[in-house]
């Protein structure tokens, strides 16, 4: 994997993380991440005039990861009420890259060599013993958004390859899959929501910058490097996030998660000479 690649991937890494972060910090979470979700999709359409139209053979995959990412979205928010986000957060994004690795293998036709693999299942072990001693009365959640994780990744790289414009299949997409809560919202709750916003409208840019940002430069390199590679490098996310929940959401991290984010690291450096 290329320098730049590899650290194009990293910082999609810490931009996704540090969203993830705020949605966690926020008062209400499911309000928090509707302000994330709308202000990506604000971001979105005023971009979109600028650029060209991805190719209509995308559009498809573009409107199955539309609801993919809706689902998404609401189980983040859930799971975040509910659980720890250095619990959470590891299930969510580490089951996810060997399934990515796999099916990518079968259907998209990528063979990887085995150094690659051997990355590849560092980073899943670490990601999963990091996860240990999470709330077992609440794994199904972070569990399920795996799975969806895991599915919207394989559309959207190659909803991207068929698209011949991968930052404007990135904004359409975001702009689709934010519009769906704010509606709710305003059409459920929309003092509450009006009133939140007054209060946490910066939040909500700086996470909507952060979660557009992340996902168009993983998007990017999917289209030029194989899907699982920056898959599982893309979730050393993982290893921000712990760093984010010791020391800026002042959550207990076990010393068998710091040992697991030494793995982790050993997996990307692997990755890194594959």
């Amino acid at each position: 994997m290329s320098p730049s690649i590899f650290c194009t991937v990293l910082l999609a890494a810490l931009l996704h993380a540090s969203w993830n972060a705020i949605v966690k910090r926020g008062r209400d979470t499911l309000l928090t991440t509707i302000l994330v979700t709308g202000s990506a999709a604000l971001i979105a359409a005023i971009m979109l005039p600028f650029l060209p139209a991805p190719s209509s053979r995308s559009w498809p995959w573009l409107a199955a990861s539309t609801l993919l990412q809706v689902i998404y979205y609401v189980l983040v928010a859930r799971t975040y009420r509910v659980t720890d986000m250095s619990a959470s957060y590891p299930l969510m994004r580490g089951c996810a890259p060997i399934a990515v690795a796999l099916v990518g293998a079968l259907l998209l036709g990528e063979s990887l060599p085995a150094i690659a693999w051997c990355g590849i299942a560092l980073i899943c072990t670490g990601i999963l013993c990091m996860a240990r001693g999470s709330a077992r009365q609440h794994l199904w959640l972070p569990l399920l958004n795996a799975g969806v994780i895991a599915t919207y990744t394989l559309v959207d790289a190659w909803g991207a390859r068929q698209s011949g414009a991968a930052l404007s299949y990135t904004l359409w997409l975001f702009l689709l899959s934010g519009l769906p809560l704010p509606v709710w919202a305003l059409c459920t709750r929309a003092p509450r929501l009006w009133t939140y916003a007054r209060g946490n409208w910066g939040l909500g840019i700086i996470g909507g910058i952060g979660t557009l940002s992340s996902y168009g430069l993983a998007l990017w390199a999917m289209t030029i490097a194989p899907v699982a590679m920056i898959s599982a490098l893309r979730e050393t996310s993982i290893l921000f996030g712990i760093l984010i929940s010791a020391f800026v959401l002042h959550e207990r991290v076990t010393p068998v998660r710091w040992f697991a984010a030494g793995v982790i690291v050993a997996g990307a450096a692997v990755l890194r000479v594959a």
